[in-house]
């Protein structure tokens, strides 16, 4: 006989679940939970915010699956009421495994390694598409760094393959390329039922290509991929060197763009700073749209950091948001660890969000950062090192040493601040961004052979960072 007192259903759970987790783990992720109800073979328990729901989710759905068939009945249902805004004690339900209507259920691609059988294809509806369906435009914060990636995105999602194809966006990692790519697709699927979208990084690409030479599946590997109305390929500076690969995907992607198929491509790099890639597939990345997608600005990173914890239901100061903001730069994904880190500080040790904690969580995650550098700054110095005088590299003429101080100055510019190539153009020289991008090429490539000139380079970016 199931005793219908969920509160001591869930305590008999408890029990079970703390002997097989760690203790701290037990008293972070599982005492704050709330037994609510249970009814019709499902158990609803509360929990304090997205955030806490999907690390049950992902780290210990099998458990508490176990749990409940063992503890409760066979096939007990988990329900969740997720906390989404304290302050006005708003909550949402949520079943376990929950993914985004929009999506398909999960099904496999094989073994993970191997692409299906094109005569065996699953009809569309039934693809998985592997898109995360956390990312999508509605949770995708818009800023200057970003905005003209995400409107060409929803411009592409619109009208798939009619507009911009291939686009190829880039930028460093932790800016949301691999965001904007999932919700490019999570969008289609939603306007375009019918189409076959499929999320791949080009590493687990090059794995599924390899795995069918291997076991002779090579002509099923490409039916399938040239089976695809929207291929979304992430990393693709994977492929820089590996020939076969490379050569495999060109086949991919003439066959995909010459049959009005869409494909997207993200990149940590510019096409024409992606070494080891064959000229003509650097080619055919230009047909369509390039778009740099920068490091979020300190706004930017506010806005993110808002939209985060009014998701998580967290309630942190303007002053601790501030603080972060300004002092975690490098990647959004380090700014929601950081919130992510204090959500579960606050909920081990029953203590509220203050600028002392987050100080210690911020010390302890990143390097904290002194004033930014500026572009004048490297001008200066990069002047200073030459014994030239700033005002010539901002003139237009050619003389073979200003325009390699004007290239390096646009190199560490590049690599030292925030700003977009265009920015660093219009600041030094007033150049254009294929201007910045090809002195980011030249001073590369000249690192790479030139060990004088390398140790020179590192001589001024010491200058840089001790100023």
């Amino acid at each position: 006989m199931i005793e219908n007192n969920h509160v001591g259903l869930w305590n008999r759970c408890l029990k079970m679940i703390r002997d097989n987790v760690p203790e701290t783990t037990f008293k972070t992720w599982f005492e704050p939970i709330v037994p609510l109800k249970y009814e019709d073979k499902a158990l609803t328990i509360g929990v304090p915010s997205p955030f806490f729901y999907e690390i049950l989710e992902e780290k210990f759905a099998d458990l508490l699956r176990v749990t409940l068939n063992k503890e409760i009945e066979e096939g007990t249902q988990l329900m969740y009421s997720v906390q989404i805004d304290k302050p006005n004690q708003k909550t949402t339900d949520w079943q376990g495994n929950h993914i985004s209507p929009a999506l398909p259920k999960r099904r496999p691609i094989t073994d993970g390694n191997t692409a299906p059988d094109p005569m065996q294809s699953p009809a569309p509806q039934d693809l998985d598409p592997h898109l995360n369906p956390n990312y999508n435009f509605e949770n995708f914060i818009k800023g200057s760094s970003n905005e003209f990636s995400r409107t060409v995105g929803e411009t592409v999602a619109k009208n798939p393959a009619r507009t911009f194809n291939p686009l190829f966006l880039y930028g460093p990692s932790g800016v949301g390329k691999t965001h904007l790519t999932n919700a490019i697709g999570t969008r289609i699927k939603e306007l375009y039922p019918e189409k076959r979208v499929l999320y791949v990084s080009a590493h687990l690409l090059q794995v599924q290509y390899t795995d069918s030479v291997r076991t002779n599946n090579y002509n099923n590997f490409m039916k399938f991929y040239q089976n695809i109305d929207v291929l979304i390929v992430d990393d693709i500076q994977e492929f820089a060197g590996v020939t076969k690969t490379q050569n495999t995907f060109f086949h991919i992607f003439n066959h995909l763009h010459q049959n009005g198929k869409q494909l997207i491509l993200t990149s940590d790099r510019a096409p024409v700073m992606l070494q080891g890639m064959e000229e003509r597939m650097l080619t055919r990345f230009k047909w369509g749209l390039v778009a740099e997608m920068e490091k979020p600005d300190t706004e930017l990173r506010k806005n993110i950091l808002r939209d985060k914890i009014h998701r998580d239901g967290l309630n942190i100061p303007e002053n601790v948001i501030n603080y972060i903001a300004e002092n975690v730069s490098d990647s959004v994904r380090e700014l929601e660890g950081i919130v992510n880190s204090l959500l579960a500080q606050s909920i081990l040790f029953k203590r509220e969000i203050d600028m002392d904690l987050a100080q210690r969580i911020v010390r302890k995650a990143v390097r904290c950062e002194n004033k930014p550098v500026t572009i004048d700054e490297i001008v200066t110095k990069v002047c200073a090192h030459y014994n030239l005088d700033e005002r010539s590299i901002h003139t237009k003429t050619r003389k073979r040493e200003i325009v390699q101080v004007r290239q390096i100055a646009m190199y560490l510019a590049k690599k030292h601040t925030d700003h977009s190539s265009s920015k660093i153009g219009q600041l030094i020289g007033n150049r254009d961004h294929a201007t910045v991008l090809h002195a980011c090429k030249m001073v590369k490539d000249l690192v790479d052979v030139d060990k004088s000139f390398k140790t020179e380079l590192e001589e001024i970016e010491n200058s840089i960072r001790q100023r």
